[in-house]
């Protein structure tokens, strides 16, 4: 377990990671105070329907930020489809449509290394099931950063692609089930 205070949870995922986040928000404490960001790769012409699903489960309030919105406690973001999110030093959300980054928009790596630039230790990074490599180097920045890493368990990834990518790198603080997730997460003090 890790002592930090975190300040930011960043979420990444890809192919079968919809069920795994449903289920994380649907078993977290309701009264989890710390914002969640989720960069999520998503069709970018489908505009409609993720934070509705998600919201459906969700035991805290699920949305996409627009550009420039401070992120609050409490919150998850969702990475609005077709657009790059960076977290910004004053604790705001930056949205970007520039060029696609491992084929991906919004992609994870931009989402998770911003993150790991702005809160460096009090960052924590999960990395969840994908069909590519995006994601990776952003949860080593976090590691890099001295911020705590988990990565799911690639026998429990729907496509363990993203995960085996990131182990391939370095080694994360717990390589978990996303039950185990949701149970780090409820461990966390409110």
């Amino acid at each position: 377990m890790h002592d930090a205070d975190f300040k930011i949870v960043v979420i990444g995922g890809s192919a079968g990671s919809f069920s795994v986040v449903s289920n994380i928000l649907a078993a977290i404490n309701p009264d989890f105070k710390i914002p969640i960001v989720l960069s999520l790769h998503r069709l970018k012409h489908l505009r409609s329907g993720l934070v509705e699903g998600l919201s459906l489960k969700s035991l805290i309030k699920v949305v996409e930020p627009n550009d420039k919105d401070k992120l609050m406690p409490n919150t998850v973001y969702l990475a609005p489809a077709n657009y790059h999110l960076f977290i910004e030093l004053d604790g705001t959300v930056a949205l970007s449509t520039e060029e696609a980054f491992n084929h991906s928009r919004p992609s994870i790596d931009y989402t998770l290394s911003s993150a790991a630039y702005v809160y460096r230790e009090k960052t924590l990074g999960i990395l969840l099931t994908g069909a590519n490599k995006d994601g990776a180097q952003g949860i080593k920045d976090i590691a890099d950063k001295n911020g705590y890493t988990i990565v799911q368990d690639p026998l429990t990834a729907d496509i363990d692609t993203m995960p085996k990518a990131a182990l391939r790198l370095f080694t994360p603080n717990e390589v978990i089930s996303p039950k185990q997730i949701v149970q780090f997460l409820n461990s966390l003090p409110i």
